[in-house]
């Protein structure tokens, strides 16, 4: 097991709820380093599909390492691009979906990520790091107000 090895938390939970059939198309909307699509994809036949969306590009590399399968298609994108992803990647239904919203420990514990305040890094909590604006950015230099509505919303 490597440093940042992903163990999936109630997977075996998420298969029962997920029902994969065989020739399923399933949809991980929170990829991440892939342990709970690998357990779909263990349940998936030749015919079955799996896409995977998550933000983090790092975590996307890892994943595609883990997920190595024609079955699998990964995507870099936002939760709220997942219906254009999947109609792009020629889905128009699906048998299941499945979010594990959260930070992973990865992510925690890459300091230089800025995901935790137990370092020196400087706080950026960017899962895609192509955004513009960083947390450092939002808590030093938003006005008050700004802070309070994004708070609020």
């Amino acid at each position: 097991m490597t440093e940042y090895d992903h163990i999936p938390v109630m997977c075996s939970e998420v298969l029962a709820m997920l029902q994969v059939k065989p020739d399923g198309v399933y949809i991980d909307g929170t990829v991440g380093l892939g342990g709970h699509s690998e357990a779909i994809l263990a349940q998936l036949g030749p015919q079955g599909r799996l896409l995977g969306i998550d933000r983090d590009e790092s975590a996307l590399k890892r994943a595609a390492e883990r997920l190595e399968s024609e079955r699998v298609s990964l995507k870099k994108a936002a939760l709220s691009e997942l219906q254009h992803v999947a109609a792009e990647s020629g889905i128009q239904s699906c048998d299941g979906i499945f979010f594990d919203l959260g930070v992973s420990m990865m992510q925690l514990k890459m300091y230089e990520r800025g995901f935790s305040f137990q370092s020196e890094y400087q706080l950026d909590m960017r899962m895609d790091k192509t955004q513009a604006v960083s947390a450092w950015h939002l808590v030093n230099e938003a006005s008050e107000q700004e802070l309070a509505r994004i708070i609020y919303e």
